[in-house]
């Protein structure tokens, strides 16, 4: 059996999105490394089962959420305005990659594993759903031979007769090497004294010094681009993307296209204006200063502050309190600033500063009623530093909202530092970030966060982090979190009372899942209630690169104190499971001190599993009642306790509550035998890939 531990190799820094670099270490001899090269497969024996369910490439033209049909989700996930379509189900003819769930592969961190890769001269051709005057490519070009990214072009038909030119780059993609990660493909090991699996050692403490290929790890090499085509398209209108012949780019791969119909650009007619206070609407000229003047002006006369269309340059924050700010829809204001260098860091470390809508710290009492909606934010980070604050929106907000903004290209879309209370956030895209898509970070209470889209956070998609002090009475509800390269889709790190509801989560890549139960970051305990309740998570319970082993589609992770409070997870449904649907896991060299209890599932489907159902691998207990389950791939529960194996058991204990069905090809999956701690303990069962979900 497989000993593992987690090394907590850096410590988070307040307010910058810095978490202990997710670095693990399996002390075995025998576990095989991964292939991490880009394009390349896993070994047979620990590749993750394919994705399934998947168009031939040739006219299947489906509407689909997180690259499943609709149906399937019903009810869960944000609502947003656009219509998603998977580009291996269009007509094309270049190729379709994948569909496969290796780290470090164009595929792995595609939406539904796949993708369709272009050569010059090649297309992709989507049917319009339903009417639309605008779109979104999520897309892929290769980045420059020494790092930096290269720009090139893409070329947009609808119904064979518009045509217009995007201008595609890869300057906010393509990072390498261990964590925080660099531009530079060239860069040998950020920590040679750090644990590699590439190697199965410490390259530092190894003689001879082990070659590492380059470049190493590279990842997050996905973007996407926004286009308003001018005139309004009907259903069954086609949109053609070509990679012209001649393009700086050997290859374009394109994976998703949203497609909407944008509503008129809203208009406040009693409103501070920031035209009238000086603001350059074509983004020639640094408008902070005017922005700073019409919100002045708007306290003191108790209006708004709009921001009518155009692109407004600011490259700082704009610090705001007691204030709205309307802008006139995200497709039309869109503010956007460069990445500055300080001449010296600042107090709290920051060695940058950008574009960025920010309250007062909470040591100065935070900043209350603001409301922002209705603009987008675009950024210029294009590295993890974690001391910098370069977040689209930042600092505390106590008593506000945010509504309809679209940010991109920040480190974290919205991170806020508490203590803070009742802050609303709803109707939001967050995608393309460095880090973090929304982070709820110490002290956060009585605030939800709904109906928000994030794809392609390089950390957490949506989190709780009760750092020091704990977060409260918190609500996420009905997002949807897409394609997270690193971590986990929703991640909760200690709190009380704190909810995770009507959630779609998809596809996590590496080093997390789709939700997070974790005693670890210096985390205030679990208290009090936790409801994890009616969400779907598809294509996770991922391959875990450093401990070698599969983790769950949820999982519970014990790594700094007890998990031990009232948690109920009801409701949910976990599709495709590459491992397992469910884990518990405390980490070794604590395995004896820590432990998970009182956990209780009830109503749960599982629809396919590459191994378990249920992974345990700690001390303590859970109750399962009504948990039905079908194609699961190996014994129902994989239970080796915290690694003892006494005669009397498992340390952990499975409470059959009744009404457990299904099973697969093991038979049930919650026998009478396996109950209550038989220890049935294979850590790397053979992965039976399951067949794609389907209505139950």
């Amino acid at each position: 059996m497989s000993r593992y531990s987690t090394r907590a190799a850096a410590e988070r820094v307040r307010g910058r999105a810095r978490k202990p670099a997710r670095i693990a270490t399996v002390v075995t001899a025998a576990a095989t490394g991964l292939v991490l090269l880009l394009g390349a497969q896993a070994p047979a024996a620990l590749a993750a089962p394919p994705a399934r369910g998947h168009g031939t490439g040739v006219g299947t033209q489906a509407v689909t959420r997180a690259a499943l049909d609709p149906a399937l989700v019903a009810g869960r996930g944000a609502a947003v305005d656009f219509a998603e379509q998977e580009a291996e189900n269009a007509s094309t003819d270049g190729t379709v990659i994948g569909p496969d769930r290796t780290a470090y592969t164009l595929p792995s961190e595609a939406s539904g594993r796949a993708a369709v890769r272009l050569k010059p001269g090649q297309y992709v051709e989507f049917t319009l759903p339903r009417a639309a005057n605008a779109l979104t490519v999520r897309y892929s070009i290769p980045d420059a031979p020494d790092g930096g990214g290269i720009t090139a072009p893409l070329d947009v038909a609808v119904d064979g007769r518009h045509r217009s030119t995007m201008t595609l780059t890869s300057q906010y993609s393509w990072l390498y090497n261990q964590y925080p990660f660099t531009n530079d493909p060239r860069a040998d090991l950020l920590h040679p004294d750090w644990w590699i699996t590439e190697c199965g050692c410490v390259p530092a403490a190894t003689t001879p010094t082990p070659t590492i290929d380059k470049p190493f790890r590279p990842s997050h090499f996905y973007d996407e681009q926004r286009l308003l085509l001018g005139k309004r398209y009907g259903a069954g209108d086609t949109v053609r993307l070509t990679a012209p012949k001649g393009s700086a780019a050997a290859w374009t791969v394109i994976d998703v296209l949203d497609t909407q119909l944008v509503a008129a650009p809203h208009v406040e007619v009693r409103a501070a204006n920031v035209l009238a206070f000086g603001a350059d609407p074509t983004g020639r000229r640094d408008a902070g200063g005017a922005f700073d003047r019409a919100i002045a002006y708007a306290r003191k006369r108790h209006l708004d502050v709009y921001l009518p269309p155009g692109t407004y340059q600011v490259n700082r924050h704009i610090v705001v309190d007691d204030v709205t700010i309307v802008g006139a829809g995200n497709w039309y204001t869109i503010v956007k600033g460069h990445q500055v260098t300080l001449d010296t860091p600042a107090p709290d470390g920051s060695v940058h500063t950008g574009v960025g809508f920010y309250g007062k710290d909470a040591a100065d009492g935070g900043s209350h009623d603001v409301h922002l909606s209705g603009f987008a934010v675009e950024g210029d980070v294009r590295e993890r530093i974690d001391t910098d604050q370069v977040n689209a929106v930042g600092g505390a907000l106590s008593d506000s909202t945010i509504d309809g903004l679209y940010l991109h290209h920040t480190k974290v879309g919205m991170w806020f530092d508490g203590p803070m209370k009742r802050l609303r956030i709803t109707r939001n895209v967050i995608v393309d970030q460095i880090a973090d898509g929304l982070n709820f970070h110490t002290g956060v209470t009585d605030s939800t966060v709904s109906d928000t889209f994030v794809r392609n956070s390089g950390d957490d998609g949506l989190a709780m982090w009760s750092e020091k002090t704990g977060n409260a009475r918190n609500v996420f509800a009905h997002n949807t979190v897409q394609t997270p390269v690193l971590a986990n889709g929703i991640a909760l790190y200690g709190g009380t009372d704190n909810t995770v509801t009507g959630n779609l989560v998809a596809d996590p890549i590496r080093e997390g899942s789709a939700i997070q139960v974790g005693s670890r970051f210096g985390a205030e305990p679990f208290t009090g209630h936790l409801r994890i309740t009616d969400n779907t998570t598809v294509r996770s319970g991922p391959f875990e690169l450093n401990w070698k082993i599969g983790l769950g589609a949820i999982w519970f992770y014990a790594l700094e104190r007890d998990i031990d409070a009232d948690i109920e997870v009801t409701g949910d449904h976990f599709l495709d499971n590459t491992y397992n649907a469910v884990m518990l896991v405390s980490d070794f060299p604590v395995k004896d001190k820590y432990a998970i209890r009182g956990v209780h599932f009830k109503d749960i489907r599982v629809d396919g599993t590459g191994t378990s159902v249920l992974s345990a691998r700690s001390a303590g207990s859970a109750t399962f009642e009504n948990v039905d389950a079908r194609n699961v791939g190996a014994v129902g529960i994989n239970n080796c306790g915290s690694f003892n194996f006494p005669s009397t058991g498992s340390e952990f204990t499975a409470q059959d509550l009744g009404g457990n069905d299904g099973g697969g090809t093991t038979g049930a999956w919650m026998a009478s035998w396996e109950l209550p701690n038989t220890i049935t303990c294979d850590d790397r069962p053979p992965v039976v890939p399951p067949p794609a979900p389907a209505p139950w």
